[in-house]
């Protein structure tokens, strides 16, 4: 049926005591730019909860784009009539109908805020039950656990009736947990953790790495892409393209090979900090998992984590590859992330990188090489781009493997 609004639920902001009206502010402006694209929805965020009224929208259209919003809990799409107790039992009779399956029970639950209306709660429940047991054979009202469960609302404007309660993602409002910068590569794990800071409420600026020729537009396209992905839970992100090609081909030229990815994801690292303070965010994220590549050991982090004393956060750090690729799968990145573009963090990859990289050693590797100078001309050719939901960057019907023949 045709719903006229959504009333949305809030699920771990509400305990937020004195935040609260800030996280329902942003939870507001999260949903408004989630569900940007629709010219006719009107948005409400108030203290109990949250309004969608639809203006003729397709109401299964929107409640794909609010089941991935962070900070809902759950919510009804319901239909409002008019303060007449007739048209009251026509929609509800409606609403029953339209999920009714022989063999299952119902109840009405009646909220009356409106004091003025000529029935009272039971009397409401009375009615409304009789015109559903007299109109449909052989349903039977139950009070628990019941099949089919109708709301009924009075309120001051209007009653507004429904029967389906939708899980939401949970979490918090993407925007209140702080702002962060992300190092997005085009693989399975970045998006994945991504989506785990997301969850806690951290707004993402994701910085990605890409080295022409070395790497394709494809690939730069398919980063974007991910990133489009990651909207759903919270509105727009913005992209940050990074060059890397004179970095790469100067480590590739003057770094021993076995420390050549050590000072690579070094300069990465540097990199993603001075754009992470320029940008007044408080600290890194990244896709990394303790000892799932050779890059990835405590010896290793360590080394890296040398060139910042910001807070460099690492949400998968004790996940294995298969718990990865289940979220990855659950979020609808996998597929996209396995498309065979290179991205720059394979590219002059050594045969036997060092796993435990000594410190010392690697800040010697990377005086070989100019860093003042290859950071300033890669910070200089930053490219922004501010990614909503629904765009497209990487057409879905193109040949992925012709760039590879």
């Amino acid at each position: 049926m045709q719903y006229t609004e959504i009333m949305v639920r809030y699920g771990e902001l509400s305990t937020k005591g004195k935040n609260r009206k800030d996280f329902i502010k942003q939870l507001g402006k999260n949903v408004k730019r989630v569900l940007h694209n629709f010219d006719h929805l009107k948005i409400n965020a108030r203290r109990d909860r949250l309004h969608v009224t639809l203006n003729g929208e397709t109401s299964d259209k929107v409640i794909d784009r609010l089941k991935d919003v962070f900070g809902i809990e759950t919510f009804s799409p319901a239909m409002k009539v008019e303060k007449d107790i007739d048209a009251v039992k026509k929609v509800a009779l409606e609403m029953v109908k339209d999920q009714y399956k022989p063999g299952m029970t119902f109840k009405i639950d009646t909220r009356r805020q409106d004091k003025n209306f000529p029935l009272d709660t039971h009397e409401i429940n009375e009615a409304l039950g009789s015109a559903i047991v007299d109109n449909i054979d052989g349903i039977k009202a139950k009070m628990n656990k019941p099949d089919i469960a109708i709301r009924a609302e009075f309120r001051m404007n209007g009653v507004f009736l429904s029967s389906l309660t939708i899980p939401g993602s949970g979490g918090l409002p993407v925007g209140t947990g702080g702002r962060a910068t992300m190092m997005l590569s085009g693989g399975i794990d970045s998006p994945v953790a991504s989506y785990l800071g997301m969850k806690r409420g951290v707004k993402l600026d994701m910085v990605h790495f890409y080295s022409p020729p070395y790497t394709s537009e494809q690939a730069l396209a398919k980063a974007k892409q991910l990133t489009e992905k990651l909207t759903r839970f919270g509105g727009n992100i913005q992209f940050l393209q990074v060059p890397f090609t004179e970095i790469q081909e100067e480590i590739k030229e003057k770094v021993p090979e076995g420390y050549l990815m050590t000072v690579q994801r070094r300069m990465m690292l540097r990199l993603t900090a001075a754009l992470t303070i320029s940008r007044h965010c408080k600290g890194i994220f990244t896709g990394e998992s303790l000892g799932q590549v050779a890059s990835q050991t405590l010896e290793s982090m360590m080394a890296i984590n040398d060139v910042t004393n910001m807070p460099v956060l690492r949400p998968l750090t004790s996940l294995d590859k298969t718990e990865i690729i289940r979220i990855a799968e659950n979020i609808d990145t996998y597929e996209l992330s396995i498309m065979p573009f290179e991205d720059c963090c394979t590219v002059f990859t050594p045969p036997a990188p060092r796993t435990k990289p000594n410190l010392y050693r690697t800040r010697e590797c990377e005086n070989m090489i100019d860093v003042k100078g290859l950071m300033e001309r890669a910070l200089d050719n930053v490219k922004i781009v501010d990614i909503k939901p629904g765009e497209e960057f990487l057409n879905a019907n193109e040949d992925v493997f012709s760039e590879l023949l």
